[in-house]
């Protein structure tokens, strides 16, 4: 049997800059539930990064913006350099998405549009411009800037420090989604709305939006160009999910790994945050003790091969550079932190003489769970509330899906035919 691999997404070197110690620059994505200590660990790996000589960015996207307090508590409660990067030391940079400043930057037409169509609705101006924020919107901006960081190989380690489970799925289906709409839906609303837009002058004072509008979208799409191979390119991206030792958190941590392979995205660490030391002899943490273990055994054995990382809880909390370079330590050890820790396969395409069949890796999902559908010649594979369309690579294009099986967390789907 011949195979085409699982490298499906190939990223072009693209780049005006020398990267001070990386062929191409390292993108690495914190996610994990609420309170589990994401940011913290972000930052501490960013930090890491840095001591180890790697020019380093990282970018919250989580509205909460907890990152600058990670690192220099005494700054300004609202001070995030207006979602403008600030540099903390020689090698390291953070920046906090601030969504209010981008809508000038990159989103004008758009907002004022949005704006202007809630103002018709008797909503005050300044109530209307923040409205005129559509959910997503600080995910498009946090790729512009993964992007342009990355083509112009600007740092050496760019650290993601994402807003909690869920919202981390939607920046990661972001640009599937966008190709979707703009392959799709752009073009055809552009068109008739160029043809309606006279007509619906005359009967309504409602604005539709102008070409204006679109020229704006159709510019920020051109500049996501790319992104998508970025972030499916194993050399390049990986996930680290923060979890603690509790059952609730597990399973939490379970669903994000099975839903970012789903979106074909590596998780390469599990870092188990907040343990209590084995040595802490304390009859109040006595079960505290027992559970975390217990979630710990299960914790390796639900995610064996995968690399776990423990901390355990430090004296202090970690703020401020001397205790996030402690947390560091505690992480990575003598690991280099840049370093893809685990490779995985997510995708692949295998070749016979009745045809080809595209596997899916599907951790912890069960066949009763998957939708499988063709959707305007896309595949869309549903889990639950997500769904993901797997745009087929050329030798799949005009090909019908046939027989679909899931084993061994492989989902595999025939598509027959002459190869």
């Amino acid at each position: 049997m011949h195979s085409y691999g699982f490298a499906l997404y190939c990223c072009q070197h693209i780049g005006t800059e020398e990267t001070l110690g990386r062929e191409k620059p390292r993108i690495i994505i914190f996610s994990g539930k609420g309170g589990v200590g994401k940011t913290t660990a972000a930052a501490a790996t960013a930090l890491r990064c840095a001591e180890n000589g790697l020019k380093t960015i990282v970018i919250s996207i989580d509205i909460a913006h907890s990152l600058s307090d990670a690192f220099q508590p005494e700054i300004d409660l609202h001070d995030h350099n207006r979602g403008q990067r600030r540099q903390i030391n020689d090698n390291l940079w953070i920046q906090e998405v601030d969504i209010q400043e981008e809508l000038d930057r990159h989103w004008g037409e758009v907002s004022k549009y949005l704006a202007a169509l809630l103002g018709k609705s008797g909503i005050t101006n300044v109530l209307a411009e923040e409205l005129a924020i559509i959910p997503g919107m600080e995910d498009v901006v946090s790729l512009l800037y993964i992007n342009q960081y990355y083509k112009e190989k600007t740092f050496d380690v760019i650290v993601i420090d994402c807003a909690p489970t869920g919202e981390s799925l939607r920046f990661v289906s972001m640009p599937s989604t966008l190709e979707w709409y703009m392959k799709k839906i752009f073009k055809l609303e552009r068109n008739l709305l160029k043809a309606a837009r006279p007509i619906a002058k005359r009967f309504t004072d409602i604005p539709l939006p102008e070409d204006a509008y679109f020229a704006s979208i159709g510019n920020l799409f051109m500049r996501l160009e790319g992104v998508d191979e970025v972030l499916l390119d194993r050399e390049v991206t990986s996930v680290r999910l923060v979890t603690n030792a509790e059952k609730m958190v597990v399973r939490e941590t379970q669903r994000a790994f099975m839903y970012f392979c789903l979106y074909g995205l590596v998780v390469d660490a599990i870092i188990v945050n907040r343990l209590f030391p084995q040595s802490l002899q304390d009859s109040y943490l006595k079960d505290w003790l027992c559970t975390q273990q217990r979630s710990l055994k299960q914790i390796n054995e639900i995610f064996d091969p995968i690399p776990i990382r423990k901390v355990n809880i430090l004296e202090d909390e970690v703020v401020g550079l001397e205790m996030l370079s402690k947390m560091g330590a505690q992480i990575y050890d003598e690991i280099d932190p840049s370093a893809v820790m685990h490779q995985d396969t997510v995708y692949r395409i295998d070749r016979s003489e009745d045809g080809f069949t595209l596997r899916i890796k599907l951790p912890f999902v069960t066949k009763d769970h998957v939708d499988l559908f063709q959707e305007d010649g896309d595949l869309v594979v549903r889990i639950g509330s997500f769904k993901r369309h797997v745009f087929m690579p050329r030798v799949l294009v005009g090909r019908k899906p046939g027989r679909a099986s899931l084993e061994n967390s492989i989902l595999s789907v025939a598509f027959p035919g002459p190869a």
